[in-house]
């Protein structure tokens, strides 16, 4: 059986309080893009993983979808048998896109169908959560308003079927701990839960991600990237994430010509 985990960016990314477990809370939304990965399992004698494409840093038995396989295996030990695991990567690693959570949600959902489970959207999302604070998001993957650590979700009617939406996405490392070190938390500038009634003409004035100032001063290629989306015609840019993605929204068919000094893929969705 295989699956096709997604990635996804955030629209807006608002930084409010600093926690006291050491976490921060967030207020973001989540939007699924059609970038994905490719999933499969197979019955074996012994379950295995074995990663192919974009390289995987680490361990392959200690990412997310290994995890996710033992997460299942711990409470269903009868039920799920040996599978052979092969994960094709196409999303970015580290680039604020979810690659990694989507992969281990989508192996949740990937071996509740297989194993026939039975477990709904709200018992996977719980396991998810395991995983990681973004990992709910792709058990239902659809739009959604994030608060919490992102793990609170909110469904909203989010629909850019009418834009094309172009992913820059540079060969730049952004440490997400770092990037959270050099925010100062605060009020949200803009409500996220009302995005859909804001046309996408006005977010520019209003829809911010609050890493892109520390981040676009340590990395300024980042900031020039947006600045060449908006020059060439985006309704709409922004970073995703702590980066090192940045997107861009046009008219239907548009999209930018990118020059920069270091190596980067563009999707065009």
């Amino acid at each position: 059986m295989i699956c096709f985990p997604n990635a996804k960016i955030n629209l807006g990314l608002f930084v409010t309080e600093k926690r006291a477990d050491g976490y921060h809370n967030l207020e973001t939304v989540f939007f699924p893009v059609k970038i994905s990965d490719a999933l499969e399992i197979i019955p074996a004698e012994a379950t295995s993983i074995s990663t192919h494409g974009l390289a995987v840093a680490g361990d392959t038995q200690q990412n997310l979808v290994w995890k996710a396989w033992e997460l299942l295996k711990k409470d269903f030990p009868e039920q799920l048998n040996p599978v052979q695991i092969q994960l094709l990567k196409n999303i970015p690693m580290g680039a604020g896109m979810g690659g990694g959570s989507a992969d281990g949600a989508f192996m949740l959902e990937l071996l509740n169908q297989f194993f026939r489970l039975d477990l709904s959207k709200a018992q996977l999302a719980a396991y998810a959560l395991q995983l990681g604070s973004d990992c709910p998001f792709f058990i239902y993957n659809e739009p959604c308003f994030a608060g919490g650590r992102g793990e609170l979700l909110q469904p909203i009617t989010l629909d850019l079927s009418d834009y094309t939406i172009q992913i820059i996405c540079p060969e730049v490392h952004i440490s997400t701990a770092t990037a959270f070190s050099n925010i100062q938390p605060k009020q949200a500038a803009f409500d996220l839960q009302g995005l859909s009634e804001l046309p996408v003409e006005d977010w520019k004035k209003q829809v911010f991600n609050d890493f892109e100032g520390p981040v676009f001063k340590a990395h300024p290629e980042l900031a020039e990237i947006k600045e060449q989306l908006y020059a060439q015609g985006a309704i709409y840019a922004a970073m995703s994430g702590t980066g090192s993605t940045i997107y861009g929204i046009f008219k239907k068919g548009q999209q930018a010509i990118i020059s920069l000094a270091v190596p980067f893929t563009s999707f065009v969705c």
